[in-house]
């Protein structure tokens, strides 16, 4: 039980000692990207705006934190040789295991089926966290992508980044998950800010409305509040995008949808800073690396 109090109390140092240096300098701001059901389009989002962020010379990494299809290095055409299994096994470092992208962008590969994140050891979330910090003063963004749905993971990832971005659809079971999905964070986690970006729509007004539901239902019944950053137009040419493992984006910069992705990283950079420690880099890890520390206690 000793060593077992020596490695909570070493956990909780080292964290609060990177929090401390996270105060002092400018960090890379952490923003999930989630949805309440798969099918709307969340990782295509993901993919675009980092695209848009990278063409601003934003300095982006994205996390695939869909531990079970782990998809984003598919929709770039990257082949990864490694990924956080190989990671966590001790076999490689992350630098090792980290893929670049279009335009400069990094990807951190998650192996389909990786073991939960939350059941890792003292010693692998020490060496993470060690590994992440030497990462800190290169990126300005990073974006996290969440499993679909409500389940241990999604609230975990969401709960820890600064900004929880919800991507939906105006499909009526789209709409009903992705309130879902805010009113179990609201009500377990205790979030209250949520973005949220409507995909898939047929004008600006559909992206509106569905907006305009979801603010209607959680202030009558959630204390919560949602900014609207935008929609997404549907496009064809998203599909082929899809097919040819290229970001819309870079294929056609100058379509409707590609400049609606580009408002939306727009929008994101414009965000005000954040006034608490959460969200940022070292923070984020520190949560979710070390949240089973306390209980060794």
């Amino acid at each position: 039980m000793t060593m077992l109090n020596d490695q909570a109390k070493t956990l909780r140092e080292l964290r609060d000692a990177r929090e401390d240096r996270a105060v002092a300098t400018a960090p890379a701001r952490v923003l999930s990207i989630t949805s309440g059901k798969g099918g709307v389009g969340k990782t295509s989002v993901v993919t675009n705006v980092a695209a848009s962020l990278a063409r601003r010379g934003k300095k982006v990494l994205i996390i695939d934190a869909d531990l079970g299809l782990a998809n984003i290095d598919v929709m770039l055409g990257l082949t990864p040789q490694y990924n956080l299994n190989h990671f966590f096994s001790g076999q490689h470092s992350l630098e090792e295991i980290m893929v670049e992208g279009p335009a400069g962008i990094k990807i951190l590969p998650a192996g389909s089926g990786m073991q939960e994140m939350t059941k890792l050891d003292p010693h692998q979330r020490l060496r993470f966290m060690e590994e992440l910090d030497e990462l800190h003063e290169q990126l300005d963004v990073v974006l996290i992508d969440t499993e679909a749905g409500i389940g241990e993971n999604v609230t975990y990832f969401n709960v820890a980044a600064q900004d929880i971005l919800v991507v939906t659809t105006p499909e009526p079971t789209a709409i009903t998950d992705a309130y879902a999905l805010m009113k179990l964070l609201s009500t377990r986690f205790h979030q209250k800010q949520f973005l949220l970006t409507v995909n898939s729509v047929k004008g600006a007004d559909e992206g509106l409305e569905v907006f305009e539901k979801l603010t209607m239902v959680s202030s009558r019944y959630l204390d919560i509040a949602i900014d609207y950053l935008g929609c997404i137009p549907s496009d064809r040419r998203m599909r082929e995008s899809i097919q040819r493992q290229q970001s819309i984006v870079d294929l056609y910069p100058q379509v409707r949808v590609s400049q609606a992705f580009a408002t939306l990283a727009e929008n994101l950079l414009m965000l005000p800073p954040a006034t608490q420690p959460k969200g940022t880099l070292q923070f984020f890890w520190r949560r979710l690396m070390t949240a089973g520390a306390e209980g060794l206690e």
